[in-house]
């Protein structure tokens, strides 16, 4: 099945935005999720991703107030919330939170702000490790910078919205989401650089293949804490490090040479031999797609997930099934688990006129073994958060 937000969703969108409120939204913002072709779990650790914004969005309709409400409208839950200004508080809800993270944001850097309405639809499966969140933050942001004209630039909106993330929801996630979200580009990848936040984009040439996405149907509700203990643990790793190696600033900076020499406990050792292991991966994967060679990326992407497997520790039994269902598809030249970890997707690059087959029998085999359903989700590379004209 093709994923896309269509213009017909869009108008919906803002034909149930005027039955909510009683008037037409000043304007409607388009905010992809995201898929990261190679390099997990690296960008808190001053690492590289290869992330790209995906046809699959977040949408966003607002409008001013004249008072200084928050009245916010979940259409896909049927779920309002409403607060002011001058109380921005956890909701109980979390959905609104990713808004009022936006907007204390804001607050804190000075921007002067004004009450307004928001209605909020999308099509990005929740829990599918597709960024949903930072979707949704990154059409906050970018809605709120256009309504009240605060000019601030692309690259200072994803800062903020990292900093909602962080300080709001209490995730310390770095930066990747809400910059493939936000920076997207139709037809390609963007290798970041998450130290200095330099970014380049490699144009994604298929010839013939697709990227298909396998939702576990598994939520990974263990990410979250997780994915904090997994930031600790590397942090734990650096502090080891620096005492043999005072020089060293972050596992971007370090070698397996280091890590042998420098690291005793074997949890922490993992943790750092994966990061390093996958920043190399990352850098020659991208030499690989500059030659035109997808089946050596491919062959990264299986090796990722071995890594996330036994080494980050952060998979699980049906992403582990459904990578070693991969392996034994020859039209498939490679797939790992994608985001955080513990559910989620797995993303494959698949031969396009093998689509079908192929994930009948992916599907067949993981109902039989896990007794579940598999959801397929064939993608395309778009654009970035954008004003839906």
């Amino acid at each position: 099945m093709e994923i896309s937000a269509k213009k017909n969703e869009v108008n919906d969108i803002q034909h149930l935005f005027h039955n909510h409120f009683s008037e037409n939204p000043q304007l409607t913002v388009i905010s992809p999720g995201r898929i990261n072709l190679i390099g997990e779990h690296t960008d808190y650790n001053d690492g590289f991703v290869l992330p790209a914004a995906i046809n699959k969005a977040i949408q966003f309709s607002v409008s001013k107030r004249n008072d200084s409400s928050i009245h916010l409208f979940s259409i896909d839950k049927n779920e309002s919330f409403s607060t002011s200004l001058d109380s921005l508080h956890a909701s109980g809800l979390l959905w609104p939170d990713y808004v009022l993270g936006v907007v204390s944001e804001l607050k804190k850097a000075g921007y002067l702000l004004h009450g307004f309405s928001a209605a909020i639809t999308g099509n990005i499966p929740i829990g599918a490790g597709l960024s949903s969140s930072a979707a949704l933050e990154c059409a906050a942001i970018f809605a709120l910078n256009e309504l009240f004209q605060l000019g601030i630039g692309r690259l200072e909106m994803v800062k903020l919205t990292q900093k909602a993330e962080n300080n709001f929801i209490g995730l310390q996630c770095g930066i990747m989401d809400m910059f493939a979200s936000m920076m997207g580009k139709e037809g390609y990848a963007i290798k970041l650089d998450c130290r200095s936040l330099d970014y380049e984009y490699f144009p994604l040439k298929l010839d013939g293949y697709k990227i298909v996405l396998l939702d576990s149907q598994v939520n990974h509700s263990l990410a979250s804490s997780e994915y904090n203990t997994r930031r600790q643990e590397c942090e734990k790793g650096i502090k080891e490090i620096q005492k043999k190696y005072p020089e060293i600033i972050n596992l971007r900076d370090v070698t397996i040479e280091m890590i042998e020499k420098s690291v005793s406990d074997p949890v922490i050792k993992k943790r750092c031999l994966y990061i390093v292991q996958e920043k190399e991966r990352l850098l020659n994967g991208c030499k690989d797609l500059q030659n035109g060679d997808l089946a050596a990326f491919g062959k990264k992407m299986y090796e990722t997930h071995d890594g996330l497997q036994h080494l980050y520790e952060v998979s699980c039994k049906e992403l582990d099934l459904l990578a070693d269902e991969c392996r034994k598809e020859k039209d498939i030249i490679g797939a790992r688990m994608m985001g955080g970890g513990f559910g989620g997707c797995i993303i494959s690059i698949m031969k396009e006129d093998a689509i079908e087959a192929i994930t009948k029998r992916i599907s067949e085999s993981y109902q039989s073994k896990m007794n579940k359903d598999l959801k397929v989700y064939i993608t395309r590379i778009d654009a970035g958060t954008h004003i839906e004209k």
